[in-house]
C-alpha cells in the first residue's frame, strides 16, 4: 500500500491501457443528430408511423397527432434536417417517407458504443477476478 491509498489507487486503476473511440467523430456527429430529432415525442411517433405506414401525407399525419398541421410540418422539418425524411410531390400533395438509412447508421453508432461497453465491462471483469488488467 503506497501512500495509504489501499489496492484501487487511482495510479494503479488509471494504468489500464486508454481505449481508442470505435466511431469515426463524423459518424458520431451525424447519429447525435438523429438521436436530438428522435428526442421529441411527436417526432418520434412521426417516424414510427412513417415506418408502418410508408409515404404519407401531412394531413394523414396530423391525425392522431394531437397536434396541428403546422406543428406537424415543422416537426417534418427538423426530421429532414437530420436526415430521416425526404418529401417528394405527387401531383398538389406532397408526401413524406422514412430513409431508413440514417437510422441504420444510428444503429451502427450504437453498436458501436454497446461493443465499447462490453469491452471496458470484460476488462473491469478481468481486472476484478485477477487483480490486473489486460
Amino acid at each position: 500500500m503506497k501512500g495509504g491509498r489501499g489496492k484501487w489507487s487511482r495510479s494503479r486503476v488509471t494504468s489500464l491501457p486508454p481505449r481508442k473511440l470505435a466511431a469515426p467523430a463524423r459518424l458520431g456527429r451525424a447519429a447525435a443528430a438523429v438521436f436530438a430529432a428522435l428526442g421529441d415525442e411527436t417526432r418520434l411517433a412521426i417516424v414510427a408511423r412513417l415506418s408502418s405506414g410508408g409515404p404519407t401525407s401531412i394531413v394523414r399525419l396530423t391525425i392522431g397527432a394531437g397536434v396541428t398541421r403546422q406543428a406537424v410540418t415543422k416537426h417534418l422539418q427538423v426530421l429532414m434536417l437530420a436526415g430521416l425524411v425526404r418529401r417528394h410531390r405527387v401531383g398538389r400533395a406532397t408526401r413524406w417517407e422514412l430513409e431508413p438509412e440514417r437510422l441504420q447508421a444510428a444503429r451502427r453508432s450504437l453498436d458501436a458504443i454497446s461493443a465499447q461497453w462490453d469491452d471496458a465491462l470484460d476488462r473491469l471483469k478481468a481486472f476484478v477476478e485477477t487483480g490486473r488488467g489486460n
